[in-house]
């Protein structure tokens, strides 16, 4: 598995990513069959073959139920091999996703976060937007907040996971690193990718099979990572045999 620099991070990520929402959670997901979490052992086997598979790079979020707690339970000692992506903003709690886009939010779920995980760093916190990203990144004391994190070591590197182009192309005027979605069904998103390529910044894409909905993985793959940008893709199973075969289409797209 081929691994990049993340844009102008520093950080050295595998173009393949293991998202980690169903680690812990299996309501309100878009997924097209339903599913029951994995044990504990089974998590750890999965990050075991991932990382035999070349991955080197986790996404989990405050709002995917008990992922990070796991996480920090699988985890133990292996800190050193990881490239962590966090998320705060959205919390899931009874069945519903709220919102909360204050400094002091932030503060508190990056603290519990590093806690759950049982670190003293995240390697990249992006903000878990709602949808509205032009008014959550117009507020000069959340981006100050993010930066502050940088500066003081909690984070290497910050920004957000939009849902539109404009508001892509804002995080990356101001952060690091954006996560966007980009699929041959959907290209609503490609001048953030553009965008990203051209100024050097970090892409992540997320949602690259349509949760779980595309018909052709291969296809699907190639597509997301043939950008010039040169983008990572965050993909979520919890299924040996697909994580095998996301992988498999990725180094196949890659050539």
């Amino acid at each position: 598995m081929d691994k990049i620099n993340l844009g102008n991070t520093g950080i050295n990520v595998s173009r393949l990513g293991l998202g980690t929402v169903k680690f812990g959670r299996n309501t309100g997901v878009k997924y097209p069959k339903g599913f029951e979490l994995p044990s504990d052992k089974e998590c750890a086997a999965l990050l075991e073959l991932s990382q035999e598979l070349g991955i080197n790079m986790l996404d989990t979020a405050p709002a995917y139920g008990t992922s990070e707690e796991r996480l920090g339970k699988v985890l133990k000692g292996q800190r050193d091999r990881w490239v962590i992506v966090g998320k705060a903003g959205e919390e899931f709690e009874n069945g519903a996703s709220s919102y909360h886009f204050t400094p002091e939010h932030f503060q508190m779920s990056l603290e519990r976060s590093l806690r759950r995980l049982n670190t003293d760093y995240l390697d990249i916190l992006l903000i878990h937007s709602d949808g509205s990203d032009l008014d959550i990144l117009s507020n000069e004391a959340l981006i100050e907040t993010m930066i502050g994190f940088k500066e003081r070591g909690l984070v290497k590197a910050i920004g957000a996971s939009t849902k539109t182009a404009d508001g892509g192309i804002k995080c990356l005027e101001l952060m690091d690193v954006v996560m966007a979605m980009y699929t041959p069904d959907y290209q609503d998103e490609k001048p953030v990718l553009d965008y990203a390529a051209k100024h050097n910044k970090g892409l992540l894409l997320k949602k690259v099979f349509s949760s779980g909905h595309a018909q052709d993985i291969q296809s699907a793959m190639a597509f997301a990572l043939s950008h010039p940008s040169n983008p990572c893709t965050i993909i979520g199973t919890i299924n040996p045999k697909h994580l095998k075969e996301n992988i498999d289409a990725a180094n196949k797209a890659l050539g």
